[in-house]
């Protein structure tokens, strides 16, 4: 029965593409799954874009890993606060972590709780003793205002 199958698949034609963009990816306009235009038809790379997850994930990943052949946490540093500060809530805490600890950034406790204020905000999962250590580095005035700026925060859009 297997053989069967096989020989059935293996001898159906192919069939042809019903639009140009099953085969190039570029779309007449109104038709195919992509509307007539898609992103990076222009020759840009996704990175190019500066998408928020990409840049978490080349940063975080691919920069950040200390097992990676590619680490470096200057490179890393940046790609993290980009994606951080245009909105991407997974960067926010390893960019806070930069912060407490000057990898990258020059350390500062304020900045590294203003950036777990937000995340926080944003429903990320925060460890207390994380928030209580970097706590334990600032004046009280210090803390008001870092929460005055993490309240107040937006994000980038471009």
């Amino acid at each position: 029965m297997f053989i069967r199958a096989i020989r059935l698949f293996l001898s159906t034609p192919a069939r042809p593409p019903r639009f140009r963009c099953d085969v190039d990816g570029s779309c007449p306009a109104g038709r195919g799954r992509h509307g007539g235009s898609r992103q990076g038809d222009a020759g840009q790379r996704p990175g190019e874009e500066r998408d928020p997850r990409a840049q978490f994930l080349a940063g975080f990943y691919i920069y950040g890993n200390p097992e990676s052949k590619l680490y470096d946490v200057n490179k890393a540093t940046p790609l993290l606060l980009d994606a951080a500060e245009r909105g991407y809530v997974p960067a926010m805490l390893p960019i806070a972590g930069a912060y407490a600890e000057g990898k990258g950034v020059p350390k500062s406790a304020f900045d590294a709780y203003k950036w777990v204020l937000i995340a926080e905000y944003w429903n990320a999962p925060v460890a207390p003793q994380s928030v209580e250590q970097i706590v334990r580095e600032l004046k009280p005035d210090e803390i008001e205002k870092a929460k005055a700026e993490a309240l107040a925060y937006t994000f980038k859009t471009k």
